[in-house]
Formats: structure tokens, C-alpha cells, sequence
């Protein structure tokens, strides 16, 4: 069995250091019609405790490869990007 080699982002912090992200998950939320991604720092990926970020993003017009972040600011953006990020999360250990 192959190791799927997951995708990796670099963004760059407020002082504009770039740091490289592997992405954990993207998902839509059809309601609302946004999208959101899920990411791990590369340097934490083994780590027994990881910190998750997760941004609303878009994807920008004249390339595909490149994205617009944005953070998420309400709490119920919070709670269903949360929701939905333990449901990955299951449906991905039960697929091991």
C-alpha cells in the first residue's frame, strides 16, 4: 500500500515569514457556499499534540495553485468548521 503524499501550502505570517503547511482537509459548507482548509505546520506533523488552523479561503481567479485566506472571526463559523473537522477526522481513522 502507497503512502498518499499529502499537499503542502506555504503562508506567511504577519512579519511575512513563510511557513510550510501540510493540508489536513478542504471542505465546502454548501449553505453558505465558502470554502475552508485545515492545516498542520509541517515541523509539528509528528508531534503527539498538533495545533490546527483552519482559514476560509478562495481560490484566486488567474491561478489555480494560489489562494486568498481568511480567518474565521464568528463563533458559528467556528463551531461548524469544528463539526465538521471531527467528522473528518473520524471518517478518516475509520478508513485506515
Amino acid at each position: 500500500m502507497a503512502l498518499e503524499e499529502k499537499e503542502r501550502i506555504i503562508i506567511p505570517d504577519e512579519n511575512g515569514e513563510e511557513h510550510l503547511f501540510e493540508v489536513l482537509f478542504t471542505f465546502d459548507v454548501d449553505q453558505t457556499e465558502q470554502s475552508y482548509i485545515a492545516v498542520i505546520p509541517v515541523e509539528q506533523k509528528d508531534a503527539d499534540e498538533v495545533e490546527v488552523y483552519a482559514f476560509r479561503y478562495e481560490e484566486k481567479k488567474q491561478d489555480e495553485n494560489d489562494l486568498a485566506l481568511f480567518p474565521i472571526e464568528s463563533d458559528d463559523e467556528w463551531e461548524m468548521v469544528e463539526e465538521m473537522l471531527h467528522t473528518l477526522a473520524d471518517e478518516e481513522e475509520l478508513n485506515k
